[in-house]
Order: structure tokens, then sequence, then C-alpha cells
């Protein structure tokens, strides 16, 4: 039945006063909520806009981090293998990929990480350009260099707001009679090569060596960290040759049956040995021994068995990952320079996103504490030896294909840790500029 007129009028009197109530309900609410929030100051809007400048005032301030690579250019012997010939950006590949890596981090903390390039075979172009950069806010130096640059880099510097990180030369000496406080070294030295490879051969049972050595200095300073090795883990050196290179083609036409008939002559009638280790820093014979040898013998040093701090087949402690990174970077594997440079810059990366700072002096003495470590894929930390400035690591003794084993060896204990069986121990230093 339908509504009449009336029914329907009175229907829509009382809706509208409905609608007429709710209205003034919702004003008064309003009116209501309007003076509570006057009576409020946290909630006024002008207390709210005075909150954003106090929010932007406890931002970190953004930190720039500036890091300067040094490249001493310089003639090198070429390698004996073509698949040996360094790539042109040894050394930066590592270093570009550390900044890309502090970066990462440093996007979190406001900190901003910046490589510059300094390449020269003139050192009075390499030390102003240098001191150009410093007076910029260039205080890290990562160097490429060889041992009497190095050298004399460091004593042009010193004094300046700059510390130089080694990653070119493993000359004991730069960490010893001539350690320099301003310097601190990445890169593994002789000694501590030499008795990665050691603790594995005394391990092994190899414990008679036959040492050949190049005439170069740099190969007479290994055999010295070889023979030292020897001693200390209870290996003996049964004889000693010294390997005179003739600097002639073998990569000539015929070059091959000359060498297959002058190694096994070099090495007839030597003292029953259990390996030959070689020591030919710059590569210009040693690759020659392996399945030359008069006897048949393994082949250890600088070819053959080899100790080193990073390989490119490396997959532990989460190597696999960060090779593929290097490789996506620079399209090539990652070298022993590369990674000695790579972990170089993220010892600053460490040092900058532990302190909160920027400033030299404060990371300086940071990374110079106790207090410091930093990751290296190793599996361990990696610190800095306080008696004069080497980085103490784990080495890999690998092939030139996979890795054999990782030293320091089961067994080859130490007080205080057994990284320290690697190289010049504390009582062993000669370093004067670190104080202790």
């Amino acid at each position: 039945m339908r509504p009449t007129r009336a029914k329907r009028s009175s229907i829509r009197l009382a809706a509208r006063a409905s609608i007429v109530f709710s209205a003034a309900a919702i004003g008064s609410a309003g009116a209501s909520i309007g003076a509570l929030a006057q009576e409020t100051p946290a909630a006024a809007p002008p207390a709210a806009t005075e909150a954003a400048p106090a929010k932007q005032a406890d931002a970190k301030p953004a930190l720039n981090i500036n890091i300067l690579y040094v490249r001493q250019t310089r003639e090198l012997p070429l390698p004996l293998s073509l698949l040996d010939i360094p790539a042109a950006d040894n050394g930066i590949g590592g270093a570009n990929l550390a900044v890309a890596d502090n970066n990462t981090t440093g996007k979190f903390l406001n900190q901003t990480f910046k490589l510059d390039v300094i390449e020269s075979g003139e050192f009075a172009d390499i030390v102003k350009q240098t001191e150009e950069k410093i007076a910029a806010g260039f205080g890290y130096i990562v160097a490429d260099m060889d041992h009497d640059t190095l050298l004399k880099f460091a004593d042009a510097l010193a004094g300046k707001p700059a510390v130089i990180a080694n990653i070119g030369s493993p000359d004991d000496n730069l960490r010893e009679e001539n350690c320099r406080a301003n310097v601190l070294h990445v890169a593994p030295t002789r000694t501590m090569l030499a008795d990665a490879l050691g603790q594995y051969l005394s391990w092994k049972q190899w414990r008679n060596w036959f040492l050949v050595y190049g005439s170069r200095p740099e190969d007479k300073a290994l055999a010295d960290a070889y023979r030292r090795a020897a001693k200390r883990f209870g290996s003996k050196i049964v004889e000693e040759r010294e390997f005179k290179y003739d600097s002639g083609s073998r990569r000539s036409d015929g070059g091959f049956e000359q060498i297959q008939q002058q190694i096994p002559q070099f090495t007839q009638n030597a003292k029953e040995h259990d390996v030959v280790v070689v020591a030919d820093e710059a590569q210009l014979f040693g690759d020659y021994m392996p399945y030359r040898t008069w006897s048949a013998r393994p082949v250890a040093g600088t070819a053959g068995l080899t100790s080193t701090s990073w390989h490119p087949a490396l997959e532990l402690w989460g190597g696999t990952q960060f090779q593929n990174r290097f490789r996506r970077l620079n399209n090539r594997q990652m070298t022993p320079l590369d990674y000695d440079a790579w972990l170089a810059v993220r010892v600053i990366g460490e040092a900058a996103s532990r302190k909160q700072s920027a400033d030299f002096q404060v990371l300086n003495k940071f990374i110079h504490s106790p207090d410091f470590e930093v990751a290296a894929f190793k599996g361990v930390k990696t610190t800095f030896r306080g008696w004069n400035g080497q980085l103490r690591q784990p080495l890999i003794v690998t092939t030139d294909k996979l890795l054999v084993s990782v030293s320091p060896q089961p067994g080859f204990l130490h007080q205080f840790t057994e990284l320290d069986t690697l190289g010049i121990d504390k009582p062993e230093t000669k370093c004067k500029a670190y104080v202790q």
C-alpha cells in the first residue's frame, strides 16, 4: 500500500530534521577539535612546521672521502706466456671495485668515496701531482711502485696529512730497516710468501729442496726468503743453482726445443731432493721448469705450486660472488695486484664506516690502532702489525688452475695469532719507525 500524501510529507520533514541535526553535531565536534588543537601546541600547524628543520638538523652531514691511486709506469719484462700479459688497468680494476663497495655501504651512512688515478714514470711528476691532490683533501694513497721509488715517495710526503698503502713491492726491507711511519703494507712480503709455501711443503714432508734462483736482485732476495723458510720449518736445501737467463726469444720457432734440452741439462746430477723450489720473481724462466727437470719432481716457488694473496679460481668465504662482481665490472679475472688494491681501498672504507668520519687524523689513528680490522674474503679478520705496518692475512697455496691449500698450515702455532707465523714476527723486527 502506498503511503498517503500527508504521511510522505511527514517522512520528508523527519529526514530534513535528521540532516540538520547531524550537520550541527559535526560542526560542534569540529569546533571542539579546533579548540583542542589550539590548546595543544604540539598538534598545532606552526609546531609541525618547526619540527621539519629539527629533523634536518639531526641528519648526518655528507662525508666525502678522497682516495688517490698512484702508479709508477715502468718497463717490465714480458711474461713467458701470452696468458700472463697484464691488463692495462691491473690493480686499478680492484681499486674501482672497492670504491663501488665502499659507496654501497656509504649510501646508508651519507658517505661518498672518490678515486683519482695518477700514472707517471717520472718521480718528480708523481710527487708534484700527489702534493696537489693532498692539498685538495686526498689523504689516503694507494701506491703501486718499486722499492726505491716507494722509499723516496714516502720521504717526500713525510709530515704531510697523508698515509701510503703499499701494494706494489714485496720487499721486506721496506717493512724493516727502511720502514716509514707514513707507509702501510697491504702486499704480502717475500718472507710471508716463502713461509706460506714452506709450511705446506713441510706439512707434506717434502723437506729436501733443490733451490734454483735467477740472476736479478729480486730473485736473490726471494731465494734468501726461501732459505729462511726452510730453516724455520725443518726443511733442508740440499743444493742451490743460479739460472743465468738467456734473453733470446723463447717464442721463436724451435725455441721450445732449445728449452727442452737446456732445462734437463741444467738440473742434471742435482743431489737427491723432494721438490725443486724456483725463485724467479720476474717470471723469466721459472715456468719452463715443470715437466722438464732431469728428475721427476714437483716444482714450487714462483712456478708450479705457488703462494699468493689471491687466485682467480678461489671460491671459499664468499669468493665466488666477489670474483663475479669483479668480472662484471672489469670484464676480466681478478689478479693478486687487483686484490691487494681492492683490500687497500677497503681499509679506508672500513675505517670511515666505523668512525663515521672523513677526518684524516681520525681515520689514520684508527687504522693504526689494535681495534682496527677489515674483512678480506679470507675467513678470518685481517689486521695490521703494530711493529711495522704490515697487513697480516692468510695466503693461498695454489696451482695455475685450482686452490691447493691455505697457510698458515695446521700445527704451526703462535702465542698471539697463527697469522704471525708468516713473515717477520715482532721479536725479529728491525723497524724503528713504529712505536710499540
